[in-house]
Order: C-alpha cells, then sequence, then structure tokens
C-alpha cells in the first residue's frame, strides 16, 4: 500500500508530531541526502506605555503608522511574536519557510485569534538563495537583543523581500523586489541593488554594503536612489560585545522601520540613522544589553529617538525571562513615551 519513500515520510511526520510535544529543536533524517528541522520560540510579553505617543505592541521607528496621541497609558499581555519555522533539505537544495502571528485580527473581546504571517520563504541552492528573507542590505549579527520585538528600530536596516542573491565567499550580490515607498509604486520596474562584503574573523565581523534604487515619485519622475551600511558586532570581554549600524543616503524604507520616506514630493528623501549596543554577562546565565539609536531625515525633518536597557535570565538553556525599560521619542515633534517590559521566550 505504501511505498519506502510514503514509510519514511509518515514514520517523519509521526516523529514531528512527537517531538513537537517535548522539545521542538530536532533533526529528522529521511535518506542520505534529506532531512528536516524546525524550530522557532515562544515568546510571551507584558508591556505598560505612559507618554505621548500613543500605546502600541512594539515601536516602530517613525512615520504615519505611529499614531499621536495626548498622555495616556495602557498595559497589555501579548504572545504574538512567538513563531515557527521549517527547513527541508535534499543534497544541496534547500527550502526554508518561517511564520509569527503578527498578520493582524485577535479580537481582544472573545479570542485572541491572531492570524499567521509569512516571514521568510526561499529556496537555496549552492551559491543561490531565491524568495523572502532579509535584504542583503541587512547585518543580521549587529541586530540587539532586547524585549521589545524591533529594540530601537529607527537605528535598524530591517526589511524581508523577495529576491535572488548570489553568494561568493564574504561577497554577496542580489537583485530585489522594488517598492517606493511615498510615490507612485506602480511604476517600479527595475529591482534594487544590493551588493555587501562581510569581513570575518575571532574578533567578529564587520560588513559594508551599498545599494542601488530607481524610485518614482507621485508626479511620475524618477530618482535615482543610493546607500550605504556599515554594520557590525565585536568582541570586547569574555562574552560581552558591541553590536552597531550607521546608514546613510536615499535608504528609505530600508532603515528605521518606516522612520522616513522613499520620496518627499518629488525629490528623493536622505536618510541618516545608527543604532549602537553593549551587551555584558553578569554570569553566564545573565546578561544586559545597553541600546541607543536616533534617526533623521533631511526633507521631511523627522527625528526620532530610543533607547532600553534589560536584564535577562536563562533559567533553563532554552528558557529565558527578562525585564526593560526604555524611552521612545519623536523629537520632532516634542513628543515621547516610556515603556516597561516583562518577557519569557521558550526557544523550541
Amino acid at each position: 500500500m505504501f511505498n519506502n519513500k510514503s514509510k519514511k515520510l509518515l514514520l517523519a511526520s509521526s516523529l514531528l508530531v512527537a517531538a513537537g510535544a517535548a522539545n521542538a529543536g530536532y533533526e529528522i533524517k529521511l535518506s542520505e541526502e534529506d532531512k528536516i528541522s524546525f524550530g522557532g520560540y515562544i515568546k510571551v510579553d507584558a508591556r505598560y506605555v505612559d507618554g505621548d505617543v500613543a500605546y502600541r505592541p512594539f515601536w516602530l521607528g517613525a512615520g504615519t503608522a505611529v499614531a499621536l496621541s495626548e498622555s495616556k497609558s495602557q498595559f497589555n499581555l501579548f504572545a504574538n511574536e512567538t513563531r515557527f519555522n521549517m527547513k527541508y533539505t535534499h543534497g544541496e537544495v534547500m527550502g526554508f519557510i518561517e511564520m509569527d502571528f503578527w498578520g493582524g485580527g485577535g479580537n481582544e473581546i472573545i479570542s485572541n485569534s491572531a492570524n499567521p504571517r509569512i516571514r521568510h520563504a526561499f529556496i537555496k541552492y549552492k551559491s543561490v538563495l531565491a524568495g523572502q528573507t532579509w535584504t542583503t542590505f541587512m547585518n543580521t549579527s549587529a541586530i540587539p537583543e532586547t524585549a521589545d520585538f524591533a529594540g530601537p528600530a529607527m537605528g535598524l536596516a530591517f526589511i524581508r523581500q523577495g529576491q535572488v542573491r548570489y553568494t561568493m565567499g564574504d561577497f554577496q550580490v542580489s537583485l530585489e523586489n522594488p517598492h517606493t515607498f511615498g510615490g507612485d509604486d506602480t511604476m517600479d520596474n527595475v529591482p534594487d541593488v544590493v551588493a555587501k562584503y562581510s569581513f570575518k574573523g575571532d574578533w567578529g565581523n564587520i560588513s559594508v554594503a551599498g545599494l542601488g534604487r530607481k524610485l518614482h515619485t507621485a508626479l511620475g519622475n524618477s530618482e535615482t536612489g543610493i546607500g550605504y551600511s556599515v554594520a557590525g558586532r565585536i568582541k570586547t570581554f569574555g562574552k560581552d560585545d558591541i553590536r552597531f549600524q550607521v546608514h546613510g543616503g536615499n535608504v528609505g524604507r530600508y532603515v528605521g522601520v518606516v522612520s522616513a520616506t522613499d520620496v518627499v514630493g518629488e525629490e528623493a528623501e536622505d536618510t541618516v540613522s545608527y543604532i549602537a549596543s553593549y551587551r555584558h554577562f553578569w554570569t553566564e546565565d545573565l546578561r544586559s544589553t545597553v541600546a541607543y539609536a536616533n534617526a533623521e531625515a533631511d526633507i521631511s525633518g523627522m527625528e526620532s529617538t530610543q533607547w532600553s536597557v534589560n536584564l535577562f535570565k536563562n533559567l533553563t538553556k532554552q528558557l529565558a525571562v527578562g525585564f526593560e525599560i526604555g524611552n521612545y521619542s519623536r523629537d520632532d515633534q516634542d513628543v515621547d513615551s516610556n515603556y516597561g517590559q516583562l518577557t519569557m521566550r521558550y526557544v523550541l
């Protein structure tokens, strides 16, 4: 009734269900060339916000997505950051998919049934990657450890999108999905081009990236956009490290999680943003991160700042709890909010 392949898939499915009930960190070998692995984490957050910037489950960099209102406070308890991923490998071919629960919905009156959303979905064959994942413009190792979902987002290069990427050693180049934020995106007909080189060693890593884009204004004019990024993670004493990112030029939507648009009126916006953080290990399972970020845009005059400090402790190898306090400020509008956040994360 079943051939050998069907039996192996059925066995793998049974193992996935059994393993998932206990510890979803298993890799399952289906044959000499085929294996499935899966992971993610369950994260629960309790967050209190007080100030002039309206509450969100996490801060965005700036822009119209950040609603401003009179001073108020709010408490929220949620688990939307929880995520799950699966990876299937067949020889030199690898497919990866990941989702979390920031996809909307979640009626708080009844069931909080938040919708899942796609984070990553890509295929990798040898040196070529195709699909949706982090932009090549990013250095993911330079993102600080925070309880807040994106941390001080205005200082980050932070975007996932469709792309085709080629990797040759420490050099990467990609063609990525174009989108003119703030302009006429229906005219976007040339992919964004990203090139990045990473310097690596026992001391850590530093990446240098360049970005080239064709942007379109609301009146149909085209603008050439050029941007740069320097980011890295450098080891200091013991397990401590410094993480930093500096971005500039016409980076627009690539930086700051809507801190600035790509175009304002008929001109390409020029943005400068940075983030710096230091993580210190008090003991093997107790650590803190201090982070500070700022972003400024030339034409719109946008300026935003965020700082945070936290304390995380691993109760077990997979289970960590933490507390974070911080401040988010829209400096150009002279408004800000303070926040405190408790978090618990179980890594699958």
